[in-house]
Parts: C-alpha cells; structure tokens; sequence
C-alpha cells in the first residue's frame, strides 16, 4: 500500500509541475520569440509555433499581422516576467506578466507543447490580471 501511494504521488508532482530543466527551455523559446517580435523578424518567431499553429496561419506574414492586430502587447513590450508553469488537463501552461510601451500589464497564458525534443508555442491566451488590495 505504502508503495502504490509513493508511485502515486511521484506521478501527481510530475504531473502538476514540470520539471525545472524544462522551466527554463519553455522560457527560452517564449522569449527568443518576443526577440524575433521586436526586431521584426516573423519568419524566426513562425518557427517557434506549433505545426498547428503554422498549418493556420500558413505564412510568416500572416502570422506576423496577427501578432501586430491581436497581441501588440508582445510585439513590442517593455518587460517580460515569467510566472508559474503548471499542468492543466495534461497541457503545460506559462504565465508571462506582459508590460507594453504604454505600461499596461497584461497576464498571458502561453500553451506549450513538445515536438521531437523541443518545445514550442501552441496557444496564448490573455488572462485577467487578479486585482490588487491595499
């Protein structure tokens, strides 16, 4: 019985929290992608999506228009926070506090997924930032 719990809970932690090496690969790919963003580099930051998200989009530019219509605020912030990562319904999710030129905040939500050893940009997602009490 003491070993089933053990396995048991061995599998929860590794699916709750994803291990601290991928930590750092996901943050990496979400910020060289804001770095392909801010120089204007859309055929870089299209290669850091998902197929999913590629076989949409289908072209670079169409991507990048997107990214400029939809989601300014990571074409060109100002700073980039990266917040927890955590499973939910057995997908990996990052929070990334978002701040634009402007300095609005915005809480993103990128979907992660990983193809053939690396990780890349499924889905993002703007979260309501949690409001703040005094």
């Amino acid at each position: 019985m003491k070993q089933i719990f053990l396995i048991l809970t061995m599998a929860l932690a590794l699916w709750v929290k994803p291990a601290k090496a991928d930590d750092a690969a996901i943050r990496q790919v979400i910020a060289a992608q804001i770095e392909a963003f801010k120089e204007d580099d859309f055929g870089r930051a299209f290669t850091y999506a998902s197929p999913t998200i590629r076989n949409a989009f289908r072209t670079p530019e169409n991507f990048g228009a997107m990214v400029r219509q939809g989601y300014p605020m990571v074409w060109r912030p100002t700073d980039v926070r990266y917040l927890d990562a955590r499973m939910v319904a057995g997908k990996l999710w990052q929070k990334v506090l978002v701040t634009d030129a402007k300095g609005a905040r915005y809480l993103m939500d990128y979907r992660m997924i990983e193809v053939e050893g690396a990780w890349l940009i499924d889905a993002v997602q703007m979260l309501e930032l949690p409001e703040v009490s005094v």
